[in-house]
């Protein structure tokens, strides 16, 4: 089944808050951090008040990620067992740099029982881990892996390589094309990370279209303002959809069917077009069925 996965809001473990406004807004699906956003002394709490959150109940169909903090960090087994306990659509790891990583995280799952449905997100924003991209997506063939995609980190990124985070992000271009070739290969989602300036609206539709246009399936976002243009943008629009399901309908044609390439509307349509138009109708399909 094709999940719409356009918009992935972070929100704070260690505020009820807004765990509880997550309940009632329009993100495809919500990520419930344990890392950036929590302190020190905060990070028990969060456990407790991510756990509750998901045992309440009442996302509806949103996708729910818990965000873990590193595998090196001290809060590391705790986050783990909390989240194999809870049982959230899957979780997310900061800093996987290795095959090493995935194979130590999916061991920890299955020790602590976690059920297969919890899949495995890995948060690409090392110099290591956009080295080892496609050997990382490659991983996934081991199923026991769960591993479902990568959320691409460009502020760590940035921060480790010393890569200006410029408008356009030109000089971050090749990484992300990397990756994103990578997960394809493999049969893996990527999301684009958070545009940190949540004042500034168009520069974030700017990106947001960037992102699009370079593969991503969506954007991880740090403000709820961001959710309705993300998902926006990331939505096909309704003429997109509508000649997709022509050349869908004009491939099934009798006529057709033992074709490789046919006419439309004065155009040469061939068969891989077809294949990108199911795609289209899949993921319109999909948020159709969301409202």
């Amino acid at each position: 089944m094709t999940r719409p996965r356009r918009s992935l809001l972070f929100m704070p473990g260690s505020n009820p808050r807004a765990l509880d406004k997550g309940r009632n807004l329009p993100a495809d699906g919500l990520i419930l951090d344990l890392e950036d956003s929590v302190a020190p002394d905060a990070k028990a709490q969060a456990r407790e008040q991510i756990a509750q959150a998901i045992a309440d109940k009442g996302f509806g169909k949103r996708e729910i990620l818990i965000r873990l903090n590193s595998l090196d960090a001290p809060w590391w087994d705790d986050d783990l067992a909390m989240a194999a306990r809870a049982q959230p659509d899957g979780i997310l790891v900061p800093k996987v740099s290795s095959v090493q990583d995935l194979a130590t995280i999916a061991t920890r799952l299955n020790v602590l029982g976690a059920g297969t449905e919890v899949r495995v997100w890995a948060m690409i924003e090392t110099a290591r881990a956009v080295l080892h991209a496609e050997e990382l997506a490659a991983a996934s063939r081991d199923v026991n892996t769960r591993l479902a995609g990568f959320v691409f980190g460009p502020n760590d990124i940035s921060r480790e390589t010393r890569i200006r985070m410029l408008p356009g992000r030109a000089a971050m271009v090749p990484m992300i094309t990397h990756c994103i070739l990578a997960t394809r290969a493999h049969g893996l989602e990527i999301l684009d990370g958070p545009y940190s300036d949540f004042s500034n609206p168009d520069g974030f539709a700017v990106e947001c279209a960037q992102a699009r246009d370079l593969g991503f399936d969506g954007k991880t976002l740090i403000h709820p303002g961001q959710i309705d243009a993300c998902n926006a943008i990331f939505t096909p629009p309704p003429d997109e959809v509508a000649t997709a399901r022509k050349i869908i309908a004009a491939f099934e044609l009798p006529e057709n069917a033992a074709r490789g390439a046919i006419q439309l509307d004065g155009k040469m349509v061939e068969r891989l077009h077809a294949d990108m138009a199911r795609r289209t109708i899949e993921i319109a399909d999909a948020i159709a069925a969301l409202r």
